[in-house]
């Protein structure tokens, strides 16, 4: 096996990771795969969030408490490349499950960029791009309907 298929091997571990610990809303065992330096795009704003302020526990335990019982977070074709103490993946991930402000059932598909780094040996998160893409119609309405 060679370093880049073991790193890949690594990676995907800390991935399926990182998706079992947001499927038990476990907010200390999500936070654990990320850099302190993480710089994050996500969905909710604002634009982008670094450092301290990417690792909120408590904006994350918040963001968990608005769904009912367990959440659904499944990965999608991941791709993973990696180079040295560098490496990035890209994929969709559903993200599903009920929220508390209403009974029906949320099933959205969104893309992902991740790019890593070693950090003593350990591969970390050090960026994450998620995003929905939107309606180029004039509405600018988020294109939450679209599967793969």
């Amino acid at each position: 096996m060679t370093m880049e298929d073991r790193d890949a091997t690594l990676i995907r571990g800390l991935l399926e990771d990182r998706a079992a610990a947001l499927r038990a809303k476990d907010a200390p065992a999500v936070l654990s795969h990320y850099s302190p330096e993480t710089v994050k795009y996500d969905l909710a704003p604002p634009l982008q969030t670094a450092g301290p302020a990417a690792l909120d526990r408590r904006a994350l335990e918040a963001w968990f408490a608005t769904w009912w019982g367990p959440l659904g977070y499944d990965l999608r074709d991941f791709k993973v490349v990696t180079g040295g103490d560098l490496a990035f993946c890209y994929g969709l991930v559903r993200i599903s499950g009920t929220k508390v402000d209403g009974d029906e059932k949320v099933s959205v598909w969104v893309r992902e960029t991740i790019c890593l780094g070693k950090e003593g040996g350990v591969w970390k998160i050090r960026h994450e791009h998620s995003s929905v893409p939107f309606y180029m119609d004039g509405s600018l309405k988020a294109a939450v309907d679209l599967k793969p």
